[in-house]
């Protein structure tokens, strides 16, 4: 994988690989460890769910308990940040990133320096083809679905849901509800990617 992210981040130009899967299925995982074997002044990663609205904004929409569902961000805002990476080569440009620990997104908190060739992104809806999420799949050179055993990506899902203060019932219940359904939507998209991982990172046909 370290190989072909390489060769991506060699240009030409700018060029976008998309990680995508269910909730707890280890994208964010993935796309850290890949940042921390890439030259930073080459290779960004910049997760989509810097674009979820604020609770405060889900709270008045009646929309915080489906947090995670496609409505629950701002979609067209992520849509736009990736065309401006695409055509702002040597050009600084910040993204939010969302923080776990407070379950919020915080403005700015990402650089992308004007000499980054790749930009890896990792998120849920990366493959849906409802608006706008649909303008998103044209804008990757490459995009990866992680597909681990169900009961593997479930307990992990559980266990970020108790370390960040849920009781063990309230995370079981997050998980088998809302993160459950968004996960049913996710995977129907599998079939869209260029190439599916398994739990042990071997790729599928």
């Amino acid at each position: 994988m370290l190989d072909r992210v390489h060769e991506l981040a060699a240009g030409p130009g700018r060029r976008i690989l998309g990680i995508v899967g269910g909730p707890g299925a280890g994208k964010s995982t993935l796309a850290a460890a890949i940042g921390e074997r890439t030259d930073p002044a080459r290779v960004a990663v910049v997760g989509m769910d810097g674009w979820h609205l604020a609770n405060s904004t889900l709270e008045r929409l009646g929309r915080l308990e489906r947090k995670g569902a496609p409505d629950t961000f701002d979609s067209a805002g992520y849509v736009a940040f990736l065309e401006r990476f695409r055509s702002g080569a040597g050009t600084m440009i910040w993204a939010p990133e969302y923080r776990r620990s407070v379950e919020e997104s915080i403005g700015g908190a990402l650089e992308i320096g004007p000499d980054v060739t790749l930009l890896v992104t990792e998120g849920n809806y990366l493959l849906c083809e409802d608006p706008p999420w649909d303008r998103v799949r044209a804008l990757l050179d490459e995009a990866w679905f992680l597909q681990p055993p169900e009961d593997v990506r479930r307990a992990r899902l559980i266990a970020r849901h108790e370390q960040v203060g849920r009781t063990p019932e309230e995370a079981i219940a997050r998980a088998d509800g809302s993160d459950a359904a968004n996960a049913a939507v996710i995977a129907r998209t599998a079939p869209r990617a260029d190439v599916v991982l398994t739990d042990d990172g071997t790729p599928d046909p």
